[in-house]
């Protein structure tokens, strides 16, 4: 148990306070936030049960003792362990929507929502006729439940190898009162899933992290699932996998809408003979593609 800091009174007192420990321990942000004050900010908030989107009016409201040291224990613990704010908290928000999570789970931050959010379009050209869309490699099952919120008369099967992963998805897709629309299955990417399945859209944020960028990572993404991180040699493991296999299982105008983060020149190494429409976001370019049936057959 840390020592109070008696000399911390107030939200602001505090919130200068972590900063500095953030910022002299340098730690490496991207799991929610980018910088060392939105994260203290959240983690204050959070812990102190404030609106995590309101901030100024409590910024010199004095704190009880207790309240000082629940909020020093959590910073000093982000500080020691490294571990992902998310993990700390048991929680992650991705375009507005709150997510379980625990050390079983990348911590969601997929900009893949961010589309998901427009509906897709225009690529999507009519959502209410999507019925069937499969997240794979699902994870904290994010994408498949926003999937389900910007496509509500499709069905949505969130897939994942991991007993773990499934867990959390199975509490998302309660927390949000989902579970008529959203099913969670286990399946080795498309290896256990029926036969005579068709969809209209295939999400998957996959493992696609080269091995020389897993030997670098920082020290708070080794806390995530290398399950869920490493791609092998080139990062294209899976994806080599996922292409081969989902013509099969799309729609005949079914569309892969797939991340692979930061590998682009080890996807064009890889595929040559593809030409995807590359997907642009707010926080992402060159980071997602869009394949379609025909494309993938071919």
């Amino acid at each position: 148990m840390a020592s109070p800091h008696t000399e911390l009174f107030t939200l602001r007192d505090l919130l200068r306070w972590a900063v500095t420990r953030f910022q002299g321990a340098n730690l490496v942000f991207g799991h929610g936030s980018d910088n060392a004050w939105d994260e203290a900010v959240y983690l204050l908030l959070h812990t102190l049960h404030l609106p995590l989107d309101t901030l100024e009016p409590f910024l010199d409201a004095r704190l009880l003792e207790r309240e000082r040291q629940r909020c020093v224990d959590l910073i000093h613990e982000r500080v020691s362990s490294r571990k992902p704010a998310a993990y700390l908290t048991g929680e992650a928000w991705l375009q507005g929507v709150r997510f379980l999570v625990d050390e079983h789970v990348i911590v969601p931050r997929s900009p893949i929502a961010e589309l998901l959010g427009e509906q897709l379009a225009p690529w999507v050209e009519d959502p209410d006729a999507v019925a069937h869309v499969l997240d794979l490699c699902t994870g904290s099952g994010c994408l498949a439940i926003l999937a389900a919120m910007a496509f509500p008369d499709a069905q949505v099967d969130a897939v994942d190898l991991s007993p773990g992963a499934l867990r959390v998805a199975r509490s998302n897709i309660a927390l949000h009162g989902l579970q008529d629309q959203v099913r969670d299955l286990r399946s080795d990417l498309f290896n256990h899933l029926p036969a005579d399945r068709r969809y209209d859209l295939i999400l998957c944020n996959p493992p696609y992290v080269n091995e020389q960028a897993m030997d670098a990572l920082p020290e708070e993404y080794r806390h995530e699932p290398r399950l869920a991180l490493a791609g092998g040699d080139d990062g294209m493991d899976l994806v080599r996998r996922i292409l081969a296999d989902a013509p099969r299982y799309l729609a005949p105008e079914g569309l892969l809408v797939l991340e692979i983060g930061h590998e682009q020149d080890h996807f064009l190494a890889a595929f040559p003979h593809l030409d995807p429409i590359w997907l642009s976001t707010a926080s992402a370019s060159d980071q997602i593609l869009l394949l379609r049936r025909a494309q993938l057959a071919a």
